[in-house]
């Protein structure tokens, strides 16, 4: 085994041998060792990673049994992205068979290999290869065992359909009959003979789903379907508002129910029983008095833009400053025969999945179990064993196929709340958040105010680009277009809501900024919007889509009239590229309708048309929420609209046709694709209505500003 994996770190990351042994029997085993530089940070939320926990080499593992089943294992997770389809295709195009022929095993501490978490677009650039290496290495390495058997050159053997073959002699070797002759630990380097995207023949095509029958038929198990023996429900006495503190606590009313256990520890507070709604009732029963904190300041959400603004944070809470500074302002502006100042807002939003948060915790004397939903598996591992004092190996996560997770799952405080009541009860309990309080006590996609002042030459050449993000964070704050005198500067903020990563991060906000404030220039100047970009692009890739999306969607063919407008908005992150073009309608009473849709998208090569084309079409419909009506409204340390009620999400009259356009560039690398076609929606939106209305609407949600212009 290579010294690398020897390590302390590698030892926790990795069963030992004898356990493969006993939980696979004989068979392939292969170990890939391969450097994982992805940071661990997302826009406001910021991922406390040691170095021990990061090791040069991250083991991932492939198992092919004797009877020739095929086993690949990842850390990460499936959250809706339908990652298990993709990564079964990686597989089995370099084993050369069906995707039905791999079982992936995923997101499991005690049975996956170490994985920093599911997030960032990260899965298909980095776990992909991955377990193309491993299974690259497998194929040769069972041509060699067959070359060996046979006494035969391996260069002219073949593999197909679970199938070792020597065309020259029709014969045939099963995977499981080799096996047993090749040495079942073998190292991969960064090297391998990995199958180029021109030669791909299982991925690249548009397969589907590989478990979509057990879900649309409901036999798919999530967690809120976990059962196990003699498990109990639990419920959360949660406070009348943030900050406060459990004063005391008259629980007699909730001890005298059948089955009923009441448990407190300090500010905690929760109960057990033997069903939902015995819990329910019990927990209603609870009579607490709280100290409410009026010691810090209150803020609301419509004064929070003015306090980010003022209230900067320390280093140590936040990412730090990020800043990007080349020639000079003053002189840029000097230059200019237009220059244009603006401020944008963003709201904070929830993530509204469609599985709140949930928790199913067994303890087996000092071990703990938890089945649980969460994006980071072994990040929420080490969260119990701190929370608990115990060490991490005495910890499993368990995560099952989850219901959404948008950037919203990261922690793992449900997992930690059902571990407590659980530990007191002696006995499972299940922990299933309401509505409520996944819009209450979850994080929130980070509010802000950006500012920008620009300046363009009357031929439309941008001379000057300054631009400050104040709290929503620096995901895609670099802007694309070619501006020599240039500030880009985002401003950590002490936010008065508990904030994390969402779907494009902070992105959606910097892009939403900056492709309105583009268009704000073009009119300025009396340019066309897309005349205007492509006279400030060199990026090929993002002309590519420009061109695409505009000629699809007749963009110098459209003209506007008094209450139906068009507009466009481009952009990249993550290594992919969009431009967005939207036609909308706004009514007499400024009611936007949504129209048309258009969107060209480029990731490089693509694994699974299909599967793509629906991440693209549901960042859409996702997008329209935060670009029209999500907010979040909270005062005095409450959230004023903590259920679907009175949180508006888009609905189904709210549906634009939508027109998908892949550019698929099998010459270059596959990038994540689940966050950055949102990004475009909302300023193509902002840019229809300013076409179709006349009025600027610089902040997100667009409709209450649209209302009141």
């Amino acid at each position: 085994m290579p010294e690398a994996l020897r390590d302390e770190t590698a030892a926790r990351s990795l069963p030992d041998r004898r356990f493969f042994l006993r939980a696979l029997g004989s068979g392939l085993l292969v170990v890939l060792t391969a450097d994982e530089n992805t940071a661990a940070q997302e826009s406001g939320h910021h991922h406390r990673v040691d170095s021990e926990d990061l090791p040069q080499n991250v083991s991932a593992w492939l198992h092919i049994g004797p009877d020739g089943s095929i086993t690949a294992y990842t850390g990460k997770a499936e959250v809706g992205q339908n990652i298990r389809t993709s990564l079964a295709q990686a597989v089995a195009d370099e084993l050369r068979c069906s995707p039905s022929a791999v079982n992936l095993v995923m997101a499991d501490t005690a049975r996956t290999p170490w994985d920093m978490g599911t997030f960032g677009s990260r899965t298909t650039p980095t776990m992909a290869p991955q377990l193309r290496k491993r299974a690259s290495t497998a194929r040769e390495l069972l041509i060699g065992a067959a070359a060996q058997k046979w006494s035969v050159d391996g260069h002219g053997l073949s593999v197909a359909n679970g199938c070792v073959k020597n065309p020259a002699t029709g014969t045939t070797a099963r995977f499981g009959e080799l096996t047993s002759r090749i040495d079942w630990v073998k190292s991969v380097g960064q090297g391998g003979l990995v199958t180029s995207p021109a030669k791909w023949q299982v991925a690249g095509k548009s397969l589907a789903k590989v478990n979509a029958r057990e879900i649309v038929s409901g036999k798919h198990r999530y967690t809120s379907d976990i059962e196990r023996g003699a498990m109990l429900y639990g419920r959360v006495l949660r406070p009348p508002s943030f900050g406060a503190k459990l004063e005391s606590l008259d629980a007699a009313a909730a001890q005298h129910m059948p089955g009923v256990a009441v448990i407190r520890d300090g500010d905690f507070a929760g109960v057990t029983a033997p069903d939902e709604h015995i819990a329910q009732k019990a927990l209603e029963s609870l009579k607490a008095n709280w100290e409410e904190n009026s010691g810090e300041p209150s803020v609301s959400a419509r004064d929070v833009f003015a306090y980010l603004k003022q209230h900067p944070a320390e280093a140590s809470d936040s990412w730090g400053h990020n800043s990007t500074a080349r020639g000079s302002i003053k002189e840029g502006l000097q230059a200019a025969q237009k220059t244009l100042k603006a401020t944008y807002t963003v709201d904070y939003i929830a993530h509204v999945p469609l599985e709140p948060r949930a928790a199913v915790a067994e303890w087996n004397g000092s071990g703990l179990t938890v089945w649980t939903g969460t994006q980071r598996p072994f990040g929420v591992r080490s969260e119990l064993a701190q929370a608990f004092a115990i060490p991490e190996g005495q910890v499993r996560v368990i995560v099952p196929d989850t219901g959404g997770a948008y950037g919203g799952k990261h922690t793992g405080e449900c997992a930690i709340e059902a571990a407590r009541l659980a530990k007191a009860a002696g006995k499972p309990v299940k922990l299933i958040w309401t509505r409520e309080e996944e819009f209450t006590w979850a994080y929130f996609r980070p509010g802000g105010l950006i500012e920008i002042t620009s300046g363009a030459s009357k031929d439309g050449v941008l001379t000057a680009w300054e631009f400050h993000n104040f709290n929503s964070g620096p995901s895609g704050i670099e802007a694309p277009y070619e501006v020599a005198n240039q500030i880009i500067e985002y401003h950590p903020a002490k936010s008065p809501l508990r904030q994390g990563s969402y779907r494009g991060l902070a992105a959606t906000a910097n892009h939403f900024a900056r492709e309105s404030h583009m268009d704000e220039v073009a009119a300025a100047l009396g340019m066309d919007p897309l005349e205007f970009r492509l006279k400030n692009l060199k990026n090929p890739r993002i002309c590519a889509v420009l061109q695409a999306a505009t000629d699809s969607f007749g963009w110098r063919k459209t003209e506007a009239r008094h209450g139906h407008g068009f507009g466009l908005a481009c952009g990249t992150e993550k290594g992919s590229y969009f431009a967005c073009c939207a036609e909308i309608s706004v009514s007499a009473t400024r009611e936007v309708r949504m129209e048309r849709v258009v969107q060209a998208f480029e990731c490089g090569a693509i694994v699974n048309p299909k599967h793509l084309e629906n991440q693209v079409e549901g960042a859409i419909a996702m997008g329209i929420g935060g670009a029209l009506f999500e907010t979040i409204d909270f005062a005095n340390r409450r959230i004023l609209n903590p259920r679907l009620s009175s949180y508006r999400l888009p609905r189904f009259s709210d549906m634009p046709k939508i027109e998908i356009i892949l550019l698929d560039r099998k010459d270059l690398p596959s990038a994540g694709a689940g966050e950055t076609p949102i990004m475009g929606i909302a300023p193509a939106i902002g840019n229809a209505i300013y076409n179709a209305a006349g009025v600027r609407v610089r902040s997100m949600p667009m409709l209450p500003a649209l209302a009141k212009a």
